[in-house]
Parts: structure tokens; sequence; C-alpha cells
């Protein structure tokens, strides 16, 4: 079942860790906190038990929506490389 998991954690190394658990689960990174991936239920559960170790008593969220494959079939999305938009004359913002 796709699986979208996203957290917030303001601890830098926590978050790191969090990120590199979604990475070995063979999830894919779709922003800066969050991942997507097809996951069985049982890694469902594992990765959550894990992310929550990793956590432990530092402040933080971590969530773990899994989606229907009809629901995930209706999803939208929209995607512009920053090659594609610097071709297309739009504005870089990390530039100033």
């Amino acid at each position: 079942m796709m699986c979208v998991f996203i957290y917030d954690i303001s601890n830098n190394r926590i978050r790191t860790r969090i990120a590199e658990l979604c990475l070995d689960y063979g999830m894919e990174r779709i922003q800066y906190s969050a991942f997507v991936g097809d996951l069985s239920a049982a890694h469902q559960r594992e990765l959550m038990r894990r992310a929550v170790l990793k956590l432990g008593k530092h402040a933080g969220r971590l969530h773990l929506y899994p989606i229907g494959e009809r629901e995930w079939a209706l999803r939208r999305e929209h995607h512009v490389s920053e090659e594609e938009a610097c071709k297309q004359g739009g504005e870089d913002v990390s530039r100033g």
C-alpha cells in the first residue's frame, strides 16, 4: 500500500536519521521532511516503531498515512525542476 510519511523535527541529527530510515525502506523524498513509498502493513508498523525509537525524547511529530490504491490513483502532482524553471525564465528565488 502506498504511504506518505511526514515528520516535523527540529533536531538536525534526529531529522537526518529519520530521513535515512525512510530511504532504507525504499521510500522516495517528495519534500524536505516528507517521503512516499509502497509499504506492506508490517513495514508500516516497523517503520513507525523504529522512527519513534529514533525520535526518543526529542520534540517532534511523526505521521504515517496509508493511502488506498483507488485514492492513490486520484492524486495530482506538478513538478518543475530548477533547471526547467531557469530555461523557461522562471525566477530563481534561491539567489535572492
